[in-house]
């Protein structure tokens, strides 16, 4: 625990530090494994620093900064200070993108189907088995290894995960749950980039304008709009049109007197059977 005039020194050794970065993020640490905080502290090293203190002491040094102030509305109880001159999206990418599988615990809803597949284990025989058939999964001793005997659905989504089940998963090295954490705000420059923008990453924009291109174009085309983008399908559309009102109003015109000819035939054929008929 640092005293007052430690704690002095080092609010004002990081009011001066974050003036020499262009970007300054909180990223949650709400429930989040020391482990994975690690990982991704590995994965963006030499590139980003952390800085762990309480929300007491980061809020002396967010005022101290009118870009920074902003940050005060977006501190959780448990957080990171991020200070990198890396790009707010780049940032938050890597950090989402790292995520950590968790074992289950008693009493826990299960987030999807929980499925055991059927096979050899790892397993050692003994009270094991015990407790995996008392988990309600069907097992054997085969050549003195733990077989699962038959797939099943151990747990349904929505549904609470027992003890024994529980115990057994960990025995099978199943882990059902995944946890992450993100950046709650960035001030990279003079902008305030929240939780929200953060999201709008290359990805997510070049996916929006896809969608919108694909609108505006239906649009066009409905309302008669032509553009370089749907001029093609116009002409497609016309030439189509033509060659239809060519074959009802049987214009001879070269591209559809094939199509004439065999339609006239048809057409002969069928009065032909017509006066056999009446003969």
């Amino acid at each position: 625990m640092m005293l007052k005039a430690q704690k002095i020194e080092f609010v004002n050794k990081l009011k001066k530090e974050v003036k020499g970065y262009k970007t300054v993020g909180i990223m949650s640490l709400d429930s989040v494994p020391d482990l994975l905080v690690q990982r991704i502290r590995n994965k963006l090293k030499p590139d980003v620093k952390f800085v762990v203190m309480r929300k007491s002491l980061a809020t002396r040094v967010f005022d101290s900064d009118p870009r920074l102030s902003g940050l005060n509305n977006h501190t959780d109880r448990n957080f990171v200070i991020l200070l990198s001159n890396k790009d707010p999206t780049e940032l938050n990418k890597v950090i989402t993108e790292n995520k950590m599988k968790l074992s289950a615990k008693p009493n826990q809803i299960s987030p999807n189907d929980i499925i055991i597949e059927s096979g050899e284990t790892a397993i050692a025989p003994g009270q094991a088995v015990t407790d995996l058939k008392s988990a309600g999964i069907d097992v054997q001793i085969q050549k003195g290894k733990v077989v699962i005997s038959k797939s099943k659905v151990l747990v349904k989504k929505g549904d609470k995960i027992t003890t024994s089940v529980s115990k057994a998963l960990k025995m099978l090295e199943i882990m059902p749950f995944e946890t992450g954490t993100k950046l709650k705000a960035v001030v990279n420059e003079n902008i305030l980039f929240s939780e929200a923008a953060l999201r709008i990453d290359s990805q997510f924009v070049a996916s929006e304008i896809a969608s919108n291109f694909a609108q505006a174009n239906a649009l066009a085309l409905q309302i008669g709009f032509v553009t370089k983008y749907n001029a093609s399908s116009f002409i497609r559309n016309a030439y189509l049109s033509a060659l239809g009102l060519g074959l009802e109003a049987k214009i001879y015109e070269p591209e559809i007197a094939e199509q004439l000819i065999a339609k006239a035939v048809l057409e002969a054929v069928g009065l032909n059977k017509l006066v056999k008929n009446d003969a």
